[in-house]
């Protein structure tokens, strides 16, 4: 490999360490910005981040609550999954939808899109209001135990402020909505 500049930094070579169906760790040698040798890791998502925050016509809002394995604890969001890279996030965010809530939407406000960690990793969340919604099945993945949670959204919003919503797409989101006036 021949050397690449990537910003201030210089990739001399690179390998990847890990691969599964969901991300892919490489290690890159590099010389930083002084010069000198170094190593960067990034982890790198198979899927976008998807989030869609569905919106009754009454202001009321559905979050999801599931156990999450990194932190062996019980978490409130908003409804999200990952978005295959060959389909469009609204796609994403219309399927999730219905997957984890049962409900359909006629529109989608985009509310932009999000770098998860930086530092680390090239993941990007794709967030999006739900309006015009009309109930029906959920599709719950093998992997997922949900509980679906209908509330007010300042409830929601309240949660985002005293820490029982701590994802950061979900806050994220949430208080988007409420800083662009959308409930």
């Amino acid at each position: 490999m021949s050397h690449v500049k990537r910003g201030p930094f210089t990739i001399t070579s690179s390998e990847e360490i890990y691969t599964n169906p969901w991300i892919r760790v490489n290690e890159f040698q590099v010389l930083k910005p002084n010069g000198l040798p170094g190593i960067y890791g990034v982890v790198s998502f198979q899927n976008r981040a998807i989030a869609v925050l569905p919106l009754a016509d009454n202001g009321d809002v559905w979050l999801i609550g599931q156990h999450r394995f990194p932190f062996d604890e019980y978490h409130w969001e908003v409804p999200m999954g990952g978005g295959p890279m060959d389909e469009s996030p609204e796609e994403s965010a219309l399927r999730e939808l219905r997957e984890e809530t049962g409900l359909l939407a006629s529109a989608l406000i985009p509310l932009g899109r999000f770098c998860v960690s930086n530092c680390i990793t090239d993941e990007q969340a794709f967030v999006f209001l739900a309006t015009g919604l009309t109930e029906g099945e959920t599709e719950f993945d093998d992997t997922e135990v949900l509980e679906i949670r209908r509330l007010p959204f300042q409830e929601a919003f309240d949660m985002t402020m005293d820490g029982r919503i701590t994802d950061l797409v979900s806050v994220a989101t949430i208080q988007r909505v409420r800083l662009m006036g959308l409930a």
